[in-house]
């Protein structure tokens, strides 16, 4: 039974520059919760009780948010606000959760090796700390419950977009049952032409920890960092790989359009924001030109 996560969180969150120079970009809100914050609950759903996030420089925000704050705690007391005061403590009891710094930003690769001290020789999940994934079961448990049959490493996968295909490490796949494939090759952020499909994986993966030794003999890739994918690729080399298509959607929270997105969608879950966003959409619509196309 897999206990351990590790959740990447080194990432300078160039795409949200000038807002992440001074904040994380996985401590950007949905409306009032923080995208790690989701990520966190995914694992504590599926049955993790240890995390481990890694973390760099200009990331402390991430450690505060999850530790104990008596001030504001006492300020809310005192005040007799109890359902923020209830909210505020479950936060820092959500789980096990321990830090490790990434002193230089290397690559997911190099990020997730930081954890091997922690994670020793126990298969473990992945969760990249900018990814959201709402479904009925939680998408790292579906990989978890995967793995239970195969014992083998699992990547989460989804179609995508040809303009998005360089920005995802690719995959081609023999599927062997529904939604499940036995993963024969795997590119890193490859150009629309060299793409084996349109198959890419995302931010959650199950890992035997033969992992580390691949990492340890992976040279710097794409961007000259250490891509998990290259590491991945190396491990097929000495047994078997699968990738799953996940039932649930996901929201790529460290790109604007996608946290946009996410924001729009969980708001209009909440009964207390949802008649309001209602109406502020049909407003919207109402209002323009006969002649807008959505491009």
């Amino acid at each position: 039974m897999i206990k351990k996560a590790v959740i990447p969180a080194a990432g300078l969150g160039t795409r949200f520059l000038p807002a992440t120079k001074s904040m994380p970009k996985e401590m950007l809100p949905i409306i009032d919760k923080p995208i790690i914050q989701y990520v966190v609950e995914e694992a504590i759903a599926s049955g993790i009780e240890d995390i481990i996030i890694i973390t760099g420089r200009g990331k402390r925000a991430i450690e505060d948010y999850f530790d104990t704050s008596p001030e504001l705690e006492n300020h809310l007391l005192q005040n007799e606000k109890y359902k923020l005061l209830r909210e505020v403590k479950d936060i820092s009891s959500l789980a096990d959760i321990h830090y490790i710094r990434q002193k230089e930003p290397k690559g997911l690769g190099d990020a997730v090796l930081k954890a091997e001290k922690h994670v020793g020789d126990e298969p473990f999940a992945v969760l990249l700390g900018d990814d959201i994934v709402k479904g009925n079961v939680p998408c790292i448990g579906q990989l978890m419950n995967l793995f239970e049959k195969y014992n083998k490493s699992i990547i989460a996968v989804e179609e995508v977009p040809k303009e998005k295909v360089s920005s995802y490490g690719m995959i081609k796949g023999r599927e062997i049952a529904e939604s499940t494939y036995l993963v024969e090759d795997i590119i890193e952020k490859p150009s629309l032409e060299e793409a084996p499909s349109n198959i890419g994986t995302v931010g959650r993966y199950v890992l035997v920890p033969e992992i580390f030794d691949g990492i340890k003999e992976t040279s710097p890739g794409k961007g000259n960092e250490i891509q998990l994918t290259d590491a991945i690729k190396m491990l097929m080399e000495k047994g078997e790989v699968y990738a799953y298509a996940f039932s649930g959607e996901r929201y790529d929270a460290g790109d604007k359009l996608g946290y946009v997105k996410a924001i729009i969608d969980f708001a209009l879950e909440r009964e207390d924001l949802r008649g309001e966003i209602e109406r502020y959409l049909q407003e919207i619509v109402a209002v323009l030109p006969q002649n807008f196309k959505i491009k």
